[in-house]
């Protein structure tokens, strides 16, 4: 269970994951050492998995973004842990998500235009195992992408 001072420090943490700890100290009222503490016990225990940088793919020239949602051919045992694991061999698909439903997974690919996308699409997507239904979803924009908690 996490107390207030875990609180506090997940708070300042996920609003700026570069903070020292001596930064992060002087935020929460606490000393450098027992926040470095805390700090790898939320990373021990798994509260924390890691810290990292989210890159803008579109700086990167990245222009298109296309959301999959596959249906899978459920009269084949392996069919979903091979469809999952050749997915996940596609450079280009940079999210995977599974569903209860009608649809059972979701890819989120990313291209550097329409050519590129159809080539992926062809080439990567088409041939992964067991696809039963598969519809695109084109991203028109992004409105909110937040992944800090309420703490």
């Amino acid at each position: 269970m996490l107390d207030d001072l875990d609180r506090r420090i997940l708070r300042q943490w996920q609003a700026d994951p570069t903070l020292t700890p001596a930064e992060l100290a002087e935020r929460c009222g606490m000393t450098p050492a027992r926040v470095q503490r805390r700090q790898m016990r939320l990373m021990d225990t798994g509260a924390v998995k890691g810290v990292r940088a989210v890159i803008d793919w579109q700086a990167l020239g990245y222009t298109v973004e296309v959301s999959l949602r596959v249906t899978l051919d459920k009269t084949v045992a392996v069919a979903f842990d091979a469809f999952l694991k050749a997915a996940r061999e596609v450079p280009e698909v940079v999210e995977i998500q599974t569903f209860l439903g009608r649809v059972d997974v979701r890819l989120s690919v990313i291209a550097q235009d329409m050519a590129h996308y159809q080539r992926i699409y062809r080439t990567r997507v088409l041939t992964l195992p067991h696809i039963s239904d598969i519809e695109p979803l084109m991203h028109v924009a992004r409105i909110k992408s937040d992944e800090r908690l309420p703490i």
